[in-house]
């Protein structure tokens, strides 16, 4: 006879409850029989005992574990099937990873277009703005030189007009 003392905490309890169901079905199928007893209640858990009974010589023979049914021996022709339906598989799980590497690559191409298209639109669009800013910035420049010529001529011609006053009065008081 078998005993086994287990000391759980009680959250556990149902879990191991149904394990030793499980097991105490399995055994009830190889004619061994189980008794589980609670031995007593303690703060820190529940402490149980499993008892194990050797198999009776007048139990059922009908509950013993029977060995699977043997293989038929296969002809030729059922390897040659097998054979080549293991090849075809073996043909097929290649065409698939094939296939899977051309979308992979097919993808990574698209990706890097993308990207060659982004980037040359952002060459495009940055080209661009260089362009307007440079412009901008040589009609401001124009416009300033036109602003400067425009007020030294206008020096240029009120220096004209005071030398020819002074001209004029130096000739008047001589």
């Amino acid at each position: 006879m078998l005993k086994l003392h287990q000391c759980v905490d009680e959250y556990l309890l149902p879990d191991i409850l149904q394990f030793l169901h499980c097991i105490y079905f399995t055994l009830c199928l190889v004619s061994l029989d189980m008794e589980v007893k609670p031995i007593n209640k303690r703060a820190s858990g529940q402490a149980f005992e499993v008892i194990l009974k050797p198999p009776s010589p007048t139990a059922d023979s009908s509950y013993s574990i029977t060995t699977p049914p043997k293989k038929r021996d296969m002809s030729l022709e059922d390897i040659q099937k097998k054979l080549e339906a293991a090849e075809d598989r073996r043909r097929s799980q290649e065409a698939q990873v094939l296939r899977a590497l051309a979308e992979k690559r097919e993808h990574e191409r698209d990706v890097l277009l993308k990207a060659m298209e982004e980037n040359s639109n952002f060459s495009r669009m940055a080209e661009e703005k260089l362009i307007m800013k440079m412009e901008q910035i040589k009609e401001n420049r124009d416009t300033h030189i036109a602003a400067m010529l425009e007020r030294l001529h206008e020096k240029e011609k009120h220096a004209q007009e005071v030398r020819r006053n002074k001209e004029l009065r130096e000739e008047l008081t001589a």
